[in-house]
C-alpha cells in the first residue's frame, strides 16, 4: 500500500527520536552522549542491512551507493520534517523528546497495521527498537570519564519499556 509523504517522513524519523528519546533519558556526560549519538545514526543505517528485503525500510534509508545525492536530498527532507515538527510541538526537553517519540511509536504502530505487511511490520518494529537498544548499551550511566556507572539506567530501562509496548509484537529475527 503506498505512504503519503508525511507517513514516510514520521517511519523515517521515529527510528531517530526514539534513541534522541533514551540518549536524553539520564545523563552520560559529554563523551557518553557523543557515544549515543553515534549509536542512533549507525543504528538506522544497519536497518536496510539487516533486513535487505524489506521494501518499506529501502524507501525511507535510501541505498547512497546507487544514487548519493539522492539519498542525501531524502536524509535532508526527512531531516527538515523532523525539525519543523518539533518546534511546531514545542519540544524542549527531554520529557518532551520522550512523549513525542512514545506518540509517534503508537502512530507508527497503527500506520503498520492498516498499510504494511506482516512481514515488514516486524522488520520495521525490529529495527526501530533496535535503535533503542543500542543507544541505551552505547555509554555507561554515572560512574566517571566513561568508567563505572551501570550499563542501562533504570529511566532507560523504563523508556525501552514504554517503546516496546507501544510499538508492538516484534519476534526475534
Amino acid at each position: 500500500m503506498a505512504y503519503t509523504e508525511d507517513e514516510l517522513a514520521l517511519l523515517a524519523t521515529t527510528p531517530q527520536l526514539i534513541g534522541s528519546a533514551v540518549a536524553s533519558a539520564s545523563s552520560s556526560g559529554l563523551f557518553g552522549t557523543g557515544k549515543e549519538l553515534f549509536a542512533t545514526a549507525s543504528s538506522v543505517m544497519k536497518g536496510v542491512k539487516s533486513f535487505p528485503n524489506n521494501t518499506l525500510l529501502k524507501q525511507l534509508v535510501l541505498d547512497a551507493s546507487a544514487n548519493r545525492q539522492q539519498a542525501i536530498d531524502q536524509m535532508k527532507k526527512f531531516r527538515d520534517w523532523g525539525l519543523a515538527r518539533l518546534k511546531q510541538k514545542g519540544v524542549d526537553s527531554g520529557e518532551k523528546v520522550s512523549a513525542l517519540a512514545i506518540e509517534d511509536c503508537k502512530a507508527v504502530a497503527a500506520l503498520l497495521a492498516g498499510k504494511a505487511s506482516p512481514e515488514e511490520a516486524k522488520e520495521y518494529r525490529q529495527w526501530a527498537y533496535s535503535v533503542a537498544e543500542n543507544v541505551a548499551n552505547a555509554a555507561s550511566e554515572g560512574g566517571f570519564l566513561g568508567f563505572g556507572g551501570e550499563k542501562v539506567s533504570d529511566p532507560e530501562k523504563q523508556l525501552l519499556a514504554k517503546i516496546r509496548g507501544t510499538l508492538g509484537e516484534m519476534p526475534s529475527a
